[in-house]
């Protein structure tokens, strides 16, 4: 019987036929994908023509056709949508990659022909776009370790194998223990919960099988019950679940995995010649080196340490003036700022939540792309890998640019967060392909029948992720190598986070945000208060995120600590951590950094492209309209479209004519001393 995903795919878009795959045809189909690829890559490096680009470089871009069309999916649902046969497969294969990947690097002939090309680079007379496609593939091979010899590049081999295992290993544990938890409440247990926070629950209730309503570990849940439950007990036992991911039973305790995975990293970066793993992390990003990344972040640390202070001590005073004794901790935060922001700003999020049903975000999202790049959007009817998603051709000019996919709903099969990724990314050689982008959210499903309804946090989270596919959408490169989010770490987030800040622009609220029952716009005084109280809590949000920064960097620059627990408690004590408020993401639960390479040594760089993101929208501030033409069609031009092709610091200085300081930043935190 013919593997579906070793056949063309004809398809609408050259979609997967999703409805045709089942876990069976994975393994298989990877093996012969390997298979594939291995011989094509021997062939290139055993050639006896002399390297030109065309037979080494675009030869290497023209391979892998069927492996990255088998990756493509098996990431895909092992991600959104596991099983256990996914995951057992996800173990497999995790050592079968890492050891493919490193037979690639490791190949001496093909690196020789790479190094050829690239010593000789200033006479192949290359255009820019290939330039740079040899600029990088020289690049990812000397940091990949191909210069190396003999038991040094057999040990590289062996700790990047070992890496890719423990990170699937960390992943599968977290979401192990995010699967397993819930906690049943009866109805004496819902006390002071709102109406759509009890829907929510009850709908848990029913995935979990259980009678009644349960609490799970996914944030668009716990959250608005760690707000709103006037149950201190319960409340307390919900914070302790979620703060204790990765570590919650010993088969799946990430604790010691964490620290092997150090140690690997700083091994890896010694055997390359760096002095530590941030070293050879940062070396390719925006930032440079560590002492860059630690500077920003303590510029924006004192700050917001003032401020969470003097928040904590009002909370504290709330919480005393109901009769509780003590200090505040960790699970009143929520509950005491909630209180706060109703008195201080009068708006209750029980209020707001129905002005934010999940289909309208979606438009708004989409008009805001339309207004700006004009995108249009065309929903589309294709089997997918979960009934949940939904799929939209998107447009522009009547030329189709890509596919655009959304995943939005928790679920048990799916890991926590939100994430953006491409299916296929947009390239123009060595064959033109339009890109295919996945969003992956997490928010809570409505019972059913009900629309769902999003808090003000999940709306941004919409926006941030939308902003990450328009980046694929947009891009406009050569290349895969370097299109759409293949950029630096400090840069990817710069387009995301920017997306964020139309949700705050007061006509996408007047527009968009109507009420689930009766239709009618948000009220101006309403919307008033939403805008007024975007920076509230900006103290706590911006302390836990900036001590987890800090708390991964000083990991991976310096020797790896054997304990990373005692480390990261070391490294909170150093800064002087507020007692209310603890790490956005704890070590064992730190997927960023701990489940793959991504955001090691780089979680700074959401702050990093904060910096740039603050100051980008001023851009449109200046001209004097959010949608103002020409500021988006630099944009587009200087950012967007560009993917890698040019060097981050040179995009943003094309696009704003210099870099950005802090300041514009503090102030859209509000954060700057008055």
């Amino acid at each position: 019987m013919t593997n579906p995903l070793l056949t063309t795919w004809d398809t609408p878009f050259d979609i997967a036929p999703f409805d045709q795959i089942s876990d069976d045809d994975f393994a298989p189909a990877l093996d012969a994908a390997l298979a594939e690829n291995r011989a094509e890559i021997d062939a290139i490096a055993a050639s006896d023509e002399a390297p030109t680009f065309e037979n080494t470089l675009a030869a290497i871009a023209a391979s892998g056709e069927a492996l990255d069309k088998v990756l493509s999916v098996f990431f895909t649902v092992a991600g959104a949508d596991s099983n256990e046969t996914r995951e057992a497969l996800q173990r497999e294969f995790s050592p079968k990659l890492a050891a493919h990947s490193s037979e690639f690097y490791a190949n001496k002939a093909l690196f020789q022909r790479i190094q050829t090309l690239w010593d000789t680079r200033e006479s192949l007379e290359l255009e820019a776009d290939d330039a740079r496609l040899l600029e990088l593939t020289h690049r990812d091979f000397v940091r990949a370790g191909a210069a190396l010899e003999g038991t040094e590049a057999e040990r590289l081999k062996e700790v990047k194998s070992r890496l890719a295992v423990l990170g699937t290993q960390f992943t599968q544990n977290l979401l192990a223990d995010e699967r397993g938890w819930f906690m049943e409440l009866s109805e004496d247990d819902l006390a002071g919960l709102p109406d759509f926070v009890i829907s929510s629950a009850r709908a848990a209730g029913k995935e979990k099988g259980v009678a009644g309503p349960a609490i799970t570990l996914s944030r668009s849940l716990i959250v608005p019950f760690l707000q709103y439950s006037t149950r201190r007990d319960l409340r307390e036992k919900a914070w302790r679940a979620w703060t204790s991911r990765g570590e919650m039973a010993e088969a799946t305790d990430n604790r010691a995995i964490a620290a092997e995975i150090l140690a690997l990293r700083d091994e890896r970066a010694k055997l390359l010649g760096y002095e530590n793993f941030a070293a050879y992390k940062l070396e390719t990003e925006m930032a440079g080196n560590a002492q860059n990344v630690r500077d920003l972040l303590m510029q924006v640390w004192k700050p917001a340490k003032s401020q969470a202070e003097a928040d904590e001590w009002v909370l504290g005073q709330m919480m005393k003036n109901d009769g509780v004794n003590g200090a505040l901790e960790p699970w009143d935060w929520r509950f005491y700022s909630e209180k706060r922001r109703k008195q201080e700003h009068d708006l209750d999020e029980t209020a707001l939540k129905p002005y934010l049903q999940l289909d309208r975000m979606i438009e708004a999202v989409f008009d805001t792309a339309h207004r700006l790049f004009e995108l249009n959007f065309r929903p589309l009817d294709l089997p997918l890998y979960h009934p949940d998603c939904r799929a939209w051709e998107v447009t522009r000019g009547g030329e189709h640019v890509g596919v655009f996919i959304g995943d939005y709903f928790a679920r048990g099969s799916k890991r926590s967060g939100a994430w953006c990724s491409a299916m296929r990314s947009q390239a123009k050689k060595p064959r033109v392909q339009t890109p295919i982008v996945i969003n992956v959210c997490n928010f809570a499903a409505p019972p059913e029948g009900e629309p769902a309804l999003l808090s003000y946090d999940d709306a941004r989270t919409l926006f941030h992720e939308f902003g990450h596919a328009l980046h694929q959408l947009l891009s406009d490169v050569s290349w895969e190598r370097y299109s759409g989010t293949s950029v630096a770490r400090d840069f990817v987030e710069l387009p995301s986070q920017l997306y964020e800040h139309w949700l705050e622009v007061p006509e996408v609220l007047q527009r968009f945000a109507t009420h689930a029952e009766t239709g009618e716009a948000m009220p101006q005084d309403m919307l008033e208060k939403v805008l007024k109280a975007a920076t509230y809590d900006q103290g706590f949000q911006t302390v836990e995120y900036v001590a987890s920064a800090l708390v991964d960097l000083e990991f991976h620059d310096g020797p790896p600590p054997a304990d990373p627990m005692a480390k990261q408690a070391e490294i909170l004590a150093g800064i002087g951590m507020p007692h209310a408020v603890v790490m956005r993401h704890a070590t064992p639960h730190f997927a960023h950094v701990f489940s793959g390479d991504g955001y090691s040594s780089g979680y700074y760089s959401y702050m990093w492209s904060e910096v740039m993101d603050a100051d980008a929208f001023e851009a449109f501030e200046e001209a004097g309209d959010a949608f103002d033409a020409a500021t988006a069609h630099a944009l587009q031009e200087n950012i967007l479209s560009k993917g890698g092709s040019v060097e981050a610091d040179t995009l943003y200085i094309a696009f704003r004519g210099r870099l950005p300081g802090v300041e514009a930043l503090l102030k859209g935190r509000g954060l700057l001393p008055v």
